[in-house]
């Protein structure tokens, strides 16, 4: 990146960004959400993955701060685990310290839904019944929390997925995305559908991968969203269709995502990273098929 690039997005952080979040220090909890919930959305309809990523950091710090201030606040720890979510899932490459964002917005989310349902505190250390019957329990007020909860635990376990004690715990993701759907299949363009592909796909069939179960929620999640996500296509075609070894698929997929515009309300940065994945797969695929 341009050096002259990275000195106007420091500067923006130093004398925009910052003094925001401190202006935001000491205003009500409404305000700091509201104020969060709008950044965000700039962010997500930014098309410029590189100013977003040295932006990023500065602005979790931020985060890291308004939440300090208002601790017990389930729709500013839910913000920040999304955030740190979605920074770590794109932008992190090393091991290390994906596990260490991970771990972030995991306690964030889990705090979250603590603080939104009582009976759901502590939910990582409850025996599985016990969980299952807390989630199955969760109504639809308490439907965004549930999904951020789920989405940053499927997180987390990518970034643990050396350690197979985390993978014992896809079964709780499912279990969350399971009771999202129950409430309302549409949640985010059918975003559980997505997490339940993903999940269904991410071990081989001899560890207990079910990849046709799989199929069906990737095929689900890309008629409810209507194909505005990219990221859908690519882990359909990533996790499924390399692994069934189906290469007219696999293009199919990738192809349809190299050729649609990326900018969508809400997904614009998410599909240009897509695009930037879907690329990379088809130049490598004939070193694989």
């Amino acid at each position: 990146m341009p050096s002259d690039l990275n000195k106007r997005a420091y500067k923006f952080i130093i004398f925009c960004i910052l003094p925001l979040g401190l202006t935001l220090l000491v205003q009500g909890c409404g305000v700091k959400s509201n104020m969060m919930t709008s950044l965000s959305r700039s962010i997500l309809n930014n098309n410029d993955l590189v100013m977003v990523e040295s932006g990023a950091p500065a602005y979790l710090i931020m985060v890291d701060s308004l939440i300090d201030q208002d601790p017990d606040s389930p729709d500013m720890l839910s913000s920040g685990a999304r955030l740190y979510t979605a920074y770590s899932d794109v932008f992190v490459t090393d091991r290390e310290r994906k596990k260490k964002l991970a771990d972030k917005a995991l306690n964030y989310a889990l705090n979250a839904v603590c603080f939104a349902q009582s009976n759901a505190c502590d939910l990582k250390q409850k025996p599985f019944e016990q969980f299952s019957a807390v989630v199955n329990a969760m109504e639809k007020k308490e439907l965004p929390y549930l999904f951020t909860l789920g989405k940053a635990w499927g997180s987390w376990i990518t970034a643990h997925k050396d350690d197979f004690n985390a993978l014992v715990d896809i079964a709780r993701i499912e279990a969350i995305m399971n009771r999202v759907i129950e409430l309302d299949e549409t949640y985010k363009d059918g975003g559980a559908y997505l997490y339940l592909g993903t999940l269904a796909t991410f071990l081989p069939p001899a560890l207990g991968g079910k990849p046709e179960l799989g199929k069906q929620y990737f095929e689900k999640a890309i008629s409810i969203c209507g194909g505005k996500n990219l990221m859908t296509k690519v882990v359909y075609a990533k996790l499924y269709a390399k692994m069934m070894f189906d290469r007219q698929l696999f293009d199919h997929l990738l192809n349809e995502v190299m050729e649609t515009d990326p900018n969508i309300d809400g997904y614009t940065l998410i599909n240009i990273y897509a695009q930037q994945q879907a690329k990379k797969l088809l130049d490598e695929a004939d070193d694989y098929f």
